[in-house]
């Protein structure tokens, strides 16, 4: 059973999501918070497996919660998908530098939504190869924030390593890595799972923030 905990200050999202939700077997909404504070409070009780997390909150907003609860040692199993109105909203790459498995529009197809959940809870960014292209193009662009990944880290990883973060940079998923490379898709998810484990890497989608901010992907690389 994946545990989902919804974070939206407006009640009548939140009730739609949890309709569609609590219908699967496989999924049930434990907990529901109208701002920030609430949300890491709730998260901190009840341990989710994925957030839903609205980008817009009064008071503490849905970024602030986002960097609180990744920042928690003991939540390190609970994935934050943000929630947003807009596909670019100008906070999405900020939100993946503070901790969040990926994003997901509000108005998004509900089957989406369900295999979303779905992916985050198994592990999988959610971000796909062209979503990825537009938020690194549109956002990170230099001077915003300060670099996650310092060269010192960037050492730990292998020639390979490096060459499949790349990869995971552009959106590309571990079979089309392995396709890519002429490798296994255990291959590629192994040499993944190593390039998170050595920069501290949260989940896939963090590599891409690393990707970008260590230099090996630029705006207007990705074509």
């Amino acid at each position: 059973m994946i545990s989902v905990l919804l974070a939206d200050d407006q009640a009548l999202v939140r009730a739609g999501f949890r309709a569609l939700l609590n219908a699967e077997s496989d999924i049930e909404v434990v907990a529901e918070a109208a701002d920030g504070v609430e949300a890491v409070r709730l998260v901190e009780e009840t341990r989710p497996d994925v957030v839903l997390m609205d980008i817009r909150m009064p008071g503490v907003d849905g970024l602030e919660a986002t960097r609180r609860i990744a920042a928690e040692p003991g939540l390190a199993a609970t994935r934050v998908v943000i929630l947003t109105t807009f596909e670019l909203d100008e906070y999405v790459f900020e939100a993946l530098r503070s901790g969040a498995s990926g994003f997901l529009v509000k108005d998004t197809e509900p089957v989406e939504l369900l295999r979303g959940v779905r992916a985050v809870a198994a592990g999988d960014a959610l971000l796909s190869p062209s979503v990825t292209r537009r938020v690194i193009g549109e956002f990170a662009t230099p001077g915003r924030g300060r670099p996650t990944a310092p060269p010192a880290e960037l050492e730990q990883l292998t020639d390979r390593e490096r060459e499949v973060m790349v990869l995971v940079g552009e959106g590309l998923s571990n079979d089309e890595i392995a396709g890519r490379l002429v490798i296994s898709p255990a291959t590629a998810k192994t040499h993944v799972s190593r390039a998170m484990i050595k920069l501290g890497a949260r989940d896939r989608a963090q590599l891409v923030v690393y990707a970008y901010e260590a230099g090996l992907i630029r705006p207007g690389w990705l074509t």
